[in-house]
């Protein structure tokens, strides 16, 4: 019984090896294939209304996106934090101060979560066949799940350029949130 107790372990923890590496080298290999939307994932505002870290780097990696015209428009998305702002509109503040159109965002500041992102875009958006998702890379795998189950075909990813010490959490985390995702 321990024995078998012993290979179970090992298996699980071989498992959860693999998903990390598939998860993390599918965060990493960007597709920068042209899309009508870039869907960028809200993140913390600071206290001040000032952008954090990484949403800033989560912004900017979308940026770069519609500034070299792989995509067109760019769709922000997050709830409103204990701070107090809604991050959809802070986003787009911060994407209009930076030389997007208006007309070319739009803001969901009813994402609370990366499954609500998704639905709300295929519900704003149902004959949209292919986006690019922008967040961390750990979080882009799950991204993918979450639209492909809510409708949309083709769905590629774009990580922020920001490591923090907080990714191994993220990551650990990430590895029962995706199949949450897969099996709900």
């Amino acid at each position: 019984m321990k024995i078998r107790f012993r290979y179970i372990v090992y298996l699980f923890l071989i498992w959860f090896v693999i998903h990390e590496a598939v998860l993390i080298i599918d965060g990493l290999r960007d597709e920068k294939e042209p899309c009508e939307f870039a869907i960028i994932l809200g993140s913390k505002v600071n206290k001040d209304g000032s952008l954090s870290n990484r949403l800033q780097a989560r912004l900017d990696a979308g940026l770069e996106l519609y500034k070299n015209h792989i995509v067109q428009k760019i769709f922000v998305s997050g709830g409103t934090g204990k701070e107090g702002f809604a991050e959809g509109d802070k986003m787009a503040e911060y994407l209009i101060q930076q030389g997007v159109e208006q007309h070319d965002i739009v803001v969901d500041n009813q994402g609370l979560t990366t499954r609500k992102t998704a639905d709300n875009f295929v519900e704003q958006f149902p004959d949209c066949k292919s986006v690019i998702v922008v967040s961390q890379y750990f979080h882009i795998s799950r991204c993918k799940l979450a639209l492909k189950k809510a409708g949309v075909e083709n769905v590629y990813g774009v990580h922020a350029r920001i490591f923090e010490l907080r990714d191994l959490f993220s990551l650990f985390r990430e590895f029962f949130a995706w199949y949450v995702y897969m099996f709900s």
